[in-house]
């Protein structure tokens, strides 16, 4: 799954250690996050897109199969 998260989060000039201290995860969780290495819980998910200011539509790209 791909997303936004770093493109909206340098927008927003906020580092990814202080979009982990919003959402409550770790700089590690960030940064496989926006690697799209991993994929996120929906509450995590919703924590991320509330820090970001978008929706979780917005920030996620899903893709049908």
């Amino acid at each position: 799954m791909k997303n936004r998260i770093k493109d909206l989060r340098t927008k927003l000039g906020i580092t990814q250690e202080e979009l982990a201290q919003m959402a409550k995860v770790r700089r590690e969780t960030i940064i496989f996050l926006e690697q799209g290495k991993y994929n996120p819980s929906l509450n995590l998910a919703h924590e991320v897109a509330k820090s970001l200011k978008t929706t979780i539509d917005r920030l996620f790209i899903f893709y049908d199969k």
